[in-house]
């Protein structure tokens, strides 16, 4: 399996409910690291899983929602506990819903296998979301 990967980062606030949080249950801040694996069995005609460039696009535009934001304001979120479990997940759909549009060019919807979505806490926690990408044939 090949993999193609682009990172950046984000910067949020957000609190979460239920005791099992802690102190995290105040308004707090994050930066997460973020990485976006995306693979399929054969490269294309080119030698490329896809166009770094337009990956690298996408994620930015997908993490330029989030930027910045309390996402307990976030009308979609507002209500869920945004943890970085669950934020993996969120950041893997928004891609998707990119790849789908067509934003990593045409004919990469129907030729990759899957991606995955690491959100980087700190350098001793993180969390991911892996999916295939049949789904968005």
């Amino acid at each position: 399996m090949y993999t193609l990967a682009v990172s950046d980062h984000i910067m949020i606030a957000h609190s979460f409910t239920g005791e099992i949080f802690g102190p995290a249950q105040q308004l707090h801040g994050a930066t997460y690291g973020v990485e976006v694996e995306f693979r399929r069995a054969a490269l294309d005609d080119h030698g490329l899983v896809c166009d770094i460039g337009l990956a690298l696009q996408a994620l930015r535009a997908v993490l330029g929602e989030l930027n910045f934001k309390n996402l307990n304001e976030l009308p979609e979120l507002r209500g869920q506990n945004t943890t970085t479990e669950f934020m993996a997940g969120e950041i893997f759909h928004r891609m998707q819903a990119r790849i789908v549009a067509g934003a990593l060019g045409p004919g990469t919807t129907h030729t990759l296998d899957s991606m995955r979505v690491v959100l980087r806490e700190s350098p001793v926690a993180w969390a991911s979301y892996e999916a295939p990408v049949a789904s968005l044939s």
